[in-house]
């Protein structure tokens, strides 16, 4: 099983960047997806979920409107479109299943994360 997400980067305020997350061994089709955000410092916390059928999704009230989450099941991907950006929006991204991470024989699987840094 792999999680790999990309796109991260260093953007200035109000800025753009799409976030990537890829899976392989493991078919998120009948999952729950959601990103997460870890800032410095602080707990990871989910930001933005979307159910198995791509007909719902859900945001935390600090991104909502200027985030958009999308997945494609015939892929095994999942993305994150980000807009407006703020600093406070700076942290590392994972994706994963929601509500429990993948877990295959007793074993976590959560890529390594993409970091995003908003600052001018």
């Amino acid at each position: 099983v792999q999680v790999v997400e990309s796109g991260g980067g260093l953007v200035q305020p109000g800025g753009s960047l799409r976030l990537s997350c890829v899976v392989s061994g493991f078919s998120l089709d009948h999952y729950a997806i959601s990103w997460f955000r870890q800032a410095p410092g602080k707990e990871r916390e989910g930001v933005a979920c979307i159910n198995t059928r791509d007909t719902y999704t859900n945001y935390v009230d600090d991104v909502q409107g200027r985030f958009t989450i999308s997945r494609d099941n015939t892929k095994n991907t999942v993305s994150l479109q980000m807009s407006s950006l703020k600093a406070e929006d700076t942290g590392v991204y994972f994706c994963n299943i929601d509500p429990r991470p993948i877990t295959v024989d007793g074993k976590d699987y959560w890529g390594q994360g993409t970091q995003v840094t908003v600052s001018s």
